[in-house]
């Protein structure tokens, strides 16, 4: 009764007492979902034309740097033309934060977030109302996608859950929110039990959280022999999502992950619908690019760095923003029939990369992917490359664990990394997680 009476009644008052067009933006996507890719694609660039337009009148930041690169908006007519900007990089916004916020917004009045800082640059963010709320609409959007609807009860492994404080915040929680919290900021056997009991007494229908602190919630279902917790969706987000992770999960819970990856300085990059083959971009609110060293376009099926223009936010406009991960663009349509392009994968953040002696790079999130999938007795491992020279393999030990375990592991680094690169082994009880609760798999000192 109260599911349904959330969706068809409160949601929509709630909506009209903030006059909020979260629900309008909404019916807008479902409906563009299923339109022509030629469009999307023509909706999508009236979108960033006007935004162009915007900024060149509006952000102190823009206007002063296409002056000195005597770009004209009105000019840009092409994808072509567009890749001729400078990128927007996370120093650019740390150093000038002041100069991206638009003439006529203020930031007193503005949605403000903090990035964490995880790839050594913490970043203020400043978002108007209206794109807050069109970001809550595609997650809403693809929330669907996952099995989840407005008013569904769900079960978030987040850290640091919200805490409903005044009683607006309250009342919004029984009503709309509808959340039960595992606090990844603690995870232990004991806090996981009593996530357990929790569960069977609130009966969630969906399971939302970082990727890694999911698996581990599910590793601890199967150890635990639990067999009664049997969502219908599951979202995996805020990390990279390992295959062997995925494989855990769905055993664990008997349900399908839905991988999705966004930001906080742009929102939902991208997800995978009911099919599962690739992740859709979020054609109508971003504008994505993978390109390589010398900022130009990658091929279909090549590792790219990811480039965003957010769509949605006039109060700080960024364009061509690089968001320091890389992942693959593909050209194969998605078996679903939606139009938005698919990108194959994530592959990690550039940080991410470890390094070899001869210059070339490693995507250090695949190659712990590739080695927890071909070594057997590994649960986790974490790659902290501490100089040219030398690796940490942190490693936790699984239960078919054996002495050949690690000579196995060895032997599959050294398909990477020559003998003048020195492995050490590290046996740990899990993987550390960052201040933000996250967890790193790989990480560069070099």
């Amino acid at each position: 009764m109260l599911e349904s009476l959330s969706k068809h009644f409160f949601y929509p008052l709630w909506e009209l007492k903030d006059r909020s067009i979260r629900l309008a933006e909404l019916k807008r996507l479902e409906a563009q979902q299923w339109q022509s890719a030629e469009i999307v694609a023509e909706d999508q660039w009236a979108r960033l034309s006007e935004l162009l337009r915007h900024a060149q009148t509006n952000s102190p930041w823009y206007r002063k740097l296409f002056r000195e690169q005597c770009v004209d908006v009105e000019t840009i007519r092409t994808p072509g033309d567009f890749q001729s900007l400078p990128v927007t990089t996370k120093k650019d916004i740390r150093n000038n934060t002041d100069a991206f916020i638009a003439d006529g917004f203020r930031k007193e009045d503005c949605v403000r977030a903090k990035t964490g800082g995880s790839t050594g640059v913490s970043l203020d963010l400043y978002f108007d109302k209206a794109c807050q709320e069109r970001r809550n609409a595609a997650q809403f959007l693809v929330d669907r996608w996952a099995g989840w609807d407005l008013g569904v009860k769900k079960a978030a492994v987040w850290g640091n859950p919200p805490v409903a404080k005044t009683p607006k915040q309250k009342i919004r929680q029984v009503l709309l929110d509808r959340t039960v919290y595992l606090d990844t900021m603690d995870l232990s056997p004991d806090s996981m039990a009593e996530f357990v009991a929790l569960w069977r007494q609130e009966k969630p229908k969906v399971i939302f959280g970082h990727a890694h602190s999911i698996f581990q919630f599910a590793r601890y279902v199967l150890d635990s022999s639990i067999t009664d917790l049997r969502p219908k969706g599951i979202v995996a987000t805020s990390m990279m999502l390992l295959e062997p992770e995925r494989q855990v999960i769905e055993q664990a819970f008997g349900c399908s992950v839905t991988n999705r990856y966004g930001c906080e300085e742009v929102g939902l990059i991208a997800c995978e619908c009911e099919s599962h083959n690739g992740l859709h971009l979020n054609m109508p609110h971003v504008y994505v690019e993978f390109l390589d060293a010398h900022d130009q376009p990658v091929s279909p099926g090549q590792p790219g760095k990811i480039v965003v223009t957010d769509l949605n936010n006039y109060a700080m406009p960024l364009i061509r923003y690089r968001v320091e991960d890389v992942g693959v663009p593909s050209e194969r349509s998605c078996s679903c029939g939606r139009s938005w392009p698919l990108m194959e994968r994530l592959e990690g953040r550039v940080a991410d990369f470890l390094k070899t002696p001869d210059g070339s790079q490693v995507a250090g999130i695949s190659l712990v992917e590739r080695t927890l999938t071909k070594v057997p007795g590994l649960e986790q491992m974490q790659l902290v490359q501490e100089d040219l020279h030398f690796i940490r393999i942190n490693r936790v030990k699984a239960r078919d664990y054996t002495p050949d375990t690690d000579d196995q592991l060895i032997n599959e680094m050294r398909g990477v990394f020559p003998e003048t690169v020195r492995l050490q082994i590290e046996t740990v009880p899990s993987i550390p997680q960052e201040p933000s609760g996250k967890f790193r798999f790989s990480i560069c000192k070099v």
